[in-house]
């Protein structure tokens, strides 16, 4: 092979190149000149046989077929690239198209969304904080004692650095108080870690909605009336609420919030267990060692706190039997809110 022929074997496959179909074809042309037993073998094997003084000008050849035809196939290419692509002579365009499905929002999601606009109305701001915490905000301020079990690291997610997941939204509101002055009116939606095994109704990461009402003259009678108008409006029908005494360490006195079956209007019925009322919060005045950890004066203000779960809501509401069913991210099971 001399230089002539591979000048003429340059043009040959400069054309084959630029007259590829498509994508296919084009990469036919690589294989064949520019692949490992391509015609660009015979060209290097004609470069070593060739005579001294004509080295330098069949080495000047190769290059300029091996640049050349790279640039032709990459020209090429980018052509095919660039063009529209041509209709399927398969497909019927009269046919009428298929409506995708769409996206939906999770229960969860609903819940929160729901809640805070209902708050919103009512005059709360809606506040957030880190899921890591320290134990001061997830605990001291909250006038948890040393002793108390929930400090415990069977029931406490530790992390190596000393702080930990929060176990309930509450230190959101020891953050607030200790950047806002009073009078505050907030809620607290997010995510809670806490060491539980996970079944039917209990699982190790779960979602929580806070609420904090701070001013001079709050009571028991405000957080009554407050969460009675949330569940209304949430339930879409009146609601009746009855409070029971509990304990709670950032609360004093602290009670336990039921509200009448939504489903069978307080009549008796299997989602209340026949007992015409349905546990959902938990609630209380503030206690006043909590005030003075957030930096308030006790003796110039009250306030009342309260906590209801989210997925616990989700499943009164939407019927659910499961609390891993929210998890789980079954289409048929999302598909139906």
């Amino acid at each position: 092979m001399n230089i002539e022929d591979i000048t003429l074997l340059t043009s040959e496959a400069v054309a084959e190149a630029g007259g590829a179909a498509d994508a296919a074809a084009l990469e036919a042309v690589r294989i064949k000149y520019l692949g490992r037993n391509g015609r660009v073998n015979d060209i290097m094997a004609a470069l070593k046989s060739a005579p001294p003084e004509q080295r330098k000008d069949y080495g000047q050849a190769a290059n300029r077929f091996k640049t050349g035809v790279q640039a032709a196939i990459d020209a090429r290419r980018d052509e095919l690239e660039s063009a529209p692509a041509a209709p399927s002579a398969a497909f019927d365009f009269t046919l009428p198209g298929i409506w995708p499905g769409t996206g939906r929002k999770h229960p969860i999601t609903m819940i929160i969304d729901r809640a805070c606009d209902i708050f919103r109305s009512m005059g709360f701001i809606v506040a957030e904080g880190p899921d890591i915490e320290d134990e001061f905000h997830n605990f001291d301020a909250l006038n948890t004692p040393k002793i108390h079990p929930s400090r415990d690291p069977q029931d406490t997610f530790y992390l190596h650095t000393g702080q930990l997941l929060r176990t309930h939204t509450s230190p959101v509101q020891i953050r607030y108080m200790e950047n806002h002055a009073p009078p505050v009116r907030i809620i607290a939606p997010g995510r809670a870690y806490r060491r539980d095994t996970t079944d039917a109704t209990h699982s190790a990461s779960f979602h929580q909605i806070e609420g904090l009402y701070v001013d001079r003259e709050v009571s028991l009678a405000n957080l009554k009336a407050d969460l009675q108008f949330f569940l209304s409006r949430l339930m879409g029908r009146d609601i009746a609420i009855r409070m029971r005494p509990h304990f709670f360490p950032f609360t004093e006195p602290s009670v336990e919030i039921d509200f009448s079956c939504h489903v069978c209007g307080g009549k008796g019925c299997r989602v209340c267990k026949n007992s015409g009322w349905i546990e959902i919060a938990g609630a209380g005045m503030v206690d006043p060692n909590v005030f003075t950890a957030a930096g308030y004066n006790p003796d110039e203000v009250t306030g009342y706190a309260f906590g209801m779960g989210v997925e616990r809501l989700a499943m009164i509401m939407y019927g659910v039997p499961d609390i891993r069913m929210l998890y789980e991210n079954d289409v048929r099971f999302l598909a139906q809110f």
